[in-house]
């Protein structure tokens, strides 16, 4: 864990080593979250829509999951 303190108007120095590891140069964009008791900060992807492709792959699909639960509900119907 690495400490730094805030400069004036809240400002703080990434160290460089962070910096070099996540691509993080003059100008990049950072998203910044509360969660809970602390701060997350995550670089905006340059490209968004290729870091969230494949993000939902897997698992069972909510329109199949929708489509079965759909399906048995008109045959309990129709069973009376």
């Amino acid at each position: 864990m690495l400490t730094v303190r805030t400069l004036a108007k809240g400002q703080i120095v990434i160290p460089a080593a962070i910096r070099e590891r996540f691509g993080i140069a003059s100008g990049t964009l950072l998203n910044l979250e509360v969660c809970g008791d602390h701060i997350e900060l995550t670089p905006v992807p340059k490209d968004p829509i290729a870091a969230f492709c494949g993000s939902l792959a897997g698992g069972e699909s909510m329109a199949e999951g929708l489509t079965a639960e759909h399906h048995a509900e008109v045959k309990r119907e129709i069973n009376g």
